[in-house]
């Protein structure tokens, strides 16, 4: 089944809330290399002004993927994750991520074009806080490669 066009332009509303904790901070950014001790030391992001530890910057992809799954999830829209390639990321952050920060986030679905069979898919993740105040917009393209034969 290859990618429903008809989706672009389609807004998904934000789902459940998601709350950024230390431990989730910590883990990626020990996944991800980032040493800095205001990702996991309260006190040195304090004394950065930060009010706990910050997030490393590639983090909200986390939260944008949760909000991504909307999309990719639903059967009707043709996006076989098995055959998609990650084309495509980027951020813009408003505010630096917080642990404690309760955040929401509307996923929209912004163009799919399609050439000899390859769908290019782009999405956008615009987080907030529970409060409505803008965190980060992450724009990722993905790529979904026809079906073989």
């Amino acid at each position: 089944m290859p990618v429903d066009a008809s989706y672009a332009g389609r807004v998904y509303p934000a789902g459940p809330v998601y709350e950024v904790g230390r431990e989730k901070l910590a883990e990626f950014a020990e996944a991800v290399g980032a040493d800095h001790p205001a990702y996991t030391d309260p006190a040195a992001a304090q004394a950065l002004g930060h009010p706990d530890v910050v997030a490393p910057p590639t983090f909200a992809v986390v939260i944008a993927q949760r909000a991504e799954a909307q999309y990719v999830r639903d059967p009707a829209a043709g996006v076989d994750f098995s055959r998609v390639v990650h084309a495509d990321e980027r951020f813009t952050h408003h505010r630096p991520i917080h642990a404690g920060d309760r955040l929401v986030t509307t996923l929209h679905v912004d163009s799919i074009t399609e050439r000899a069979g390859l769908a290019m898919v782009t999405t956008r993740a615009e987080i907030a806080a529970e409060d409505g105040e803008a965190v980060a917009t992450v724009v990722s393209t993905l790529a979904v490669r026809p079906e073989e034969g």
